[in-house]
């Protein structure tokens, strides 16, 4: 979206349509859809922006639900939004700090905002991109206590702010497109500004799950989260908002609930055991935390393989930080006979599980020739160092 799409979308009849159109439903025929209101009267380029938006407020719901409906975004800024109930949790801490005016630098379209102004808490919101900086001020009207300024995060004045919080800009939009930016150094603002806030007040980082580890600072808290199933951002908290002993940490939210597991520092992996009558597959959040030793000991259960994240258990216990199979079957690994072993259950649909093995799921099934009305699962992996196919049900 550029500054004159924006404008035509604030305007009195832009926004009088956006709320006569509701959620874009995707099967609408949009050609109809365009000539309609065209009929109306309205110009073209508003047309397209309304629509463009009524299509964003319907992919928003699974980030922002109901307040979907009355916020405004662009194709980057919802993509790279904080999910509303994880930006609660960000908000919940500097609460829980103490912290009562929070400066959120690189506010993008104002999720992270949005959550510490509904706890009444005072928000100073920047972003550097100007249309960025006023949807993000569209998007926290209802809450007075919200200021958002067009400024890089570096020419905030930070005078009688508690606390501080930093998504760094990980992406770059060239032509067109966008791409992600590989050296840290390169974020916008610098990681070593975001950083360097800790040595004046207490600051949260956001950044992607993948991000190397050797960026996160000494005695800082590393809190990877998940969303049912899905890692969705790495955090990393300083000075009072991190917690005392907590240097490691797995934020699991499922079906709306949060469970967490923590740690000093990373976890020693159990050692190598046999196959039990049960698989366990960590949380991403777990794995990139590497507490999965800690996870094997809370199910007394032991690595299936050096190196590979699957543990194996005698029993089931449940947990929120992993899912469970169990183990029916050992198959042979060797592809023809795995192929003539899936055929003789009449096994036409397959959930093909992997780890520490070379193989495209996508292409396996489709060279095991599946046919018939059975659905399974198998697990390719190794154990002991060894390549196995387990044939299993979830058992979570």
């Amino acid at each position: 979206m550029d500054r004159a799409e924006l404008v035509e979308l604030l305007s009195p009849e832009g926004l009088r349509l956006l709320d006569s159109i509701g959620e874009w439903d995707a099967k609408a025929d949009v050609v109809k859809t365009v000539a309609a209101l065209r009929k109306q009267g309205h110009a073209p380029a508003l047309v397209a922006a309304v629509l463009s938006q009524a299509r964003l407020r319907a992919k928003g719901r699974a980030k922002f639900g109901e307040f979907a409906s009355r916020m405004l975004f662009t194709e980057p800024g919802l993509e790279q939004a904080t999910r509303l109930n994880v930006a609660a949790l960000h908000a919940g801490r500097f609460a829980r700090a103490g912290i009562s005016h929070v400066a959120d630098l690189g506010c993008g379209i104002g999720g992270d905002a949005l959550a510490l102004a509904a706890i009444d808490l005072e928000v100073t919101a920047a972003d550097a991109d100007e249309v960025t900086a006023a949807i993000a001020a569209y998007n926290l009207t209802p809450f007075p206590q919200a200021t958002v300024l067009h400024a890089r995060a570096e020419e905030v004045a930070l005078g009688g702010i508690g606390g501080a919080w930093l998504d760094p800009a990980r992406r770059v939009t060239s032509g067109g497109s966008t791409r992600r930016l590989a050296d840290a150094s390169d974020y916008s603002p610098p990681l070593d500004f975001a950083f360097g806030l800790a040595d004046r007040l207490p600051v949260g980082v956001k950044l992607g799950p993948g991000t190397d580890r050797g960026v996160i600072p000494a005695g800082a808290e590393a809190q990877w989260v998940s969303v049912d199933g899905d890692v969705v951002e790495l955090a990393v908290w300083l000075g009072a908002l991190a917690r005392p002993g907590v240097g490691r940490a797995a934020l699991v939210i499922r079906g709306g609930t949060a469970h967490e597991l923590t740690a000093a520092a990373d976890s020693p992996d159990e050692p190598v055991g046999e196959l039990g009558g049960y698989v366990y597959e960590p949380d991403g959040s777990v794995i990139r935390a590497r507490l999965i030793g800690d996870l094997a000991r809370s199910l007394d259960a032991r690595m299936l393989s050096d190196g590979i994240a699957y543990l194996s258990g005698d029993r089931l216990v449940e947990t929120p930080f992993a899912r469970a199979f169990r183990v029916l079957e050992r198959l042979p690994a060797e592809e023809r006979q795995l192929r003539r072993e899936l055929a003789s259950r009449g096994v036409g649909t397959l959930e093909i599980k992997k780890r520490g093995v070379d193989v495209d799921p996508a292409a396996l099934r489709t060279r095991l020739k599946l046919s018939g009305a059975a659905s399974a699962t198998i697990i390719l992996t190794r154990e002991a160092g060894r390549h196995v196919a387990l044939l299993v049900e979830r058992a979570d």
